[in-house]
């Protein structure tokens, strides 16, 4: 578009159509009659006045508290659009940044300008898109700008990550429990009498199902949470998907989680840890299959029978004739490579797991096994705690003196040149894969001292088996009848030929001899 200059004989001056974006991060200060998106207007409209041939669009472009990180605005949106449909010339912005932090981004908001044939004016960076210089001095802006605010991310990640570890709630969606006062979580007990309804039910049923079922019949409700932006997500009966994170959240235990290691919480605990621990257990032996890979669980022997011949485990096995399924165990040496190499016979499953289930019950009322088992695991489940929780209280030390040796190592890398900055960069290193492994030994102290407490839990559910075996036993389902003999038979040695059976008591080192085994009956009905 062109107008006819003021002066006779110059040439036409062209009209440019321009439009000012402002945009501010936050919504802090807005409500004032003069804010920021005001100052950066009237800056951006004092330039393009001094502009001759420039014309301002009467539209405003306003951004009050959205980030520059994407291009999800509702007045970039709209400029964009005008641009595209050819009603803006040129783009007038306070700073580069006000457009966009994202390199990538700005980079395609750049080729959707030219593509449309407009041009790009940053007032206080005096630099524009019209020429090759402009458009290279931007680009060079804005890597220094995404690099900014991924320096910012790091340390508002850290930040959060320290006080995480200090056990600070750090914000996000408020847990049913709680209440948020102050940036502390405090307890709401209405929520929380939900949430020990929850562990409890789940302690008696032991499904997630079943917990979401009983809540709703007594018509508790999730918690409404209110975004950031406002939007309301309301309150709704619980569902089985609801109940497995609520059971599993270090929180109500007292509990802060940060990069998978549980710290001490500031938060008042709504559950006991005793209680957290046993469900959490639960928890994850109801997410294995029961039947790994098809197994039968009638199998209660599985893994227990050693062959004194060759030394090799007995497999299950069955064949059925007719209607009727004969279940057995079988060396696998012999299995696999004949009786040459193994003369045990195969071993009626019903008989060996009769006689084993017979040697256990009468060791159980002939002795204090089952406080035997508990003292064995007690002891050292004992030792064992105390190392971890020593390297647990040392390892936080260590870490802090590399992160604080690499940080002066990364200051003094810039002053030095030459084989000395080599030296710094190997140490430098060194001193990165030393904290990575004792942040990894950390880690992994966590986890063990968590497990130790679910064998803990698990030891106790032993004991109470073993100390009314014979009454248990019976109502016992196969799978927890293997569960038992598992944590409590180390090995089950037979000497198929000799006639002669050896059970061992887990880690205890205590063996019960038998005699002779009469099952030769059973064995011919399988054969």
């Amino acid at each position: 578009m062109k107008t006819p200059s003021s002066r006779p004989g110059s040439p036409p001056v062209e009209v440019k159509r321009c439009a000012v974006y402002t945009r501010k991060s936050t919504s802090a200060g807005l409500e004032q009659e003069f804010n920021s998106l005001d100052a950066q207007r009237e800056a951006c409209v004092a330039y393009v006045h001094r502009q001759p041939g420039w014309t301002l669009l009467e539209g405003r472009y306003d951004d009050g508290g959205f980030t520059g990180a994407n291009i999800e605005r509702p007045a970039f949106q709209r400029l964009l659009a005008d641009v595209e449909a050819g009603k803006v010339d040129v783009v007038v912005v306070y700073k580069v940044d006000r457009l966009s932090r994202s390199l990538l981004d700005f980079a395609r908001v750049m080729e959707r300008f030219g593509a449309a044939g407009a041009s790009f004016v940053s007032v206080t960076q005096n630099f524009s898109t019209a020429d090759a210089m402009g458009r290279l001095t931007l680009n060079m802006l804005m890597s220094f700008a995404e690099f900014e605010r991924e320096m910012i991310g790091e340390r508002t990640r850290d930040k959060i990550a320290a006080a995480r570890r200090k056990g600070k709630w750090t914000g996000g969606p408020v847990p049913l429990g709680y209440r948020v006062e102050e940036k502390r979580l405090l307890l709401d007990e209405l929520e929380a009498v939900v949430v020990r309804e929850a562990f409890s039910l789940y302690l008696d049923h032991r499904s997630t199902l079943e917990v979401a079922r009983i809540l709703n019949e007594r018509h508790r409700q999730t918690k409404p949470h209110r975004s950031e932006k406002g939007h309301l997500r309301p309150s709704r009966a619980f569902t089985k998907a609801d109940i497995a994170p609520l059971l599993r959240n270090p929180l109500y235990a007292g509990y802060m989680r940060s990069g998978g290691v549980l710290h001490e919480g500031e938060q008042p605990a709504i559950v006991d840890r005793e209680t957290f621990v046993r469900v959490t257990a639960l928890l994850d032996g109801a997410a294995r299959k029961t039947q790994p890979n098809g197994r039968n669980p009638d199998y209660i022997l599985r893994g227990l029978l050693r062959c004194s011949c060759c030394g090799s485990a007995f497999t299950p096995a069955s064949t059925r004739k007719g209607k009727t399924e004969y279940r057995y165990y079988r060396c696998v040496k012999r299995d696999k490579e004949g009786k040459d190499a193994c003369p045990s016979a195969s071993l009626p499953a019903a008989a060996i797991e009769e006689f084993v289930v017979e040697r256990l019950r009468e060791a159980v009322q002939g002795s204090d096994l089952a406080g035997e088992v508990a003292e064995g695991v007690r002891k050292r489940v004992a030792e064992r705690r105390k190392d971890l929780v020593t390297e647990r209280t040392r390892l936080p030390g260590q870490i802090a003196r590399l992160s604080a040796e690499g940080k002066r190592l990364v200051e003094r890398i810039s002053e030095v040149e030459g084989p000395a900055r080599r030296l710094l960069d190997d140490r430098l290193r060194e001193v990165g894969e030393e904290l990575g492994r004792c942040e990894s030994r950390l880690a992994a102290a966590q986890r063990e001292l968590s497990a130790l407490d679910a064998g803990e839990v698990e030891t106790s559910w032993v004991r109470t088996c073993l100390e009314d075996f014979g009454a248990v036993w019976d109502v016992l389902t196969p799978t927890n009848r293997g569960r038992l003999l598992r944590a409590v038979v180390q090995a089950v040695e037979v000497d198929e030929p000799k006639n002669q059976v050896k059970v061992v008591i887990t880690d205890l080192g205590t063996a019960i001899r038998t005699g002779e085994r009469a099952e030769d009956q059973d064995r011919e009905a399988v054969a």
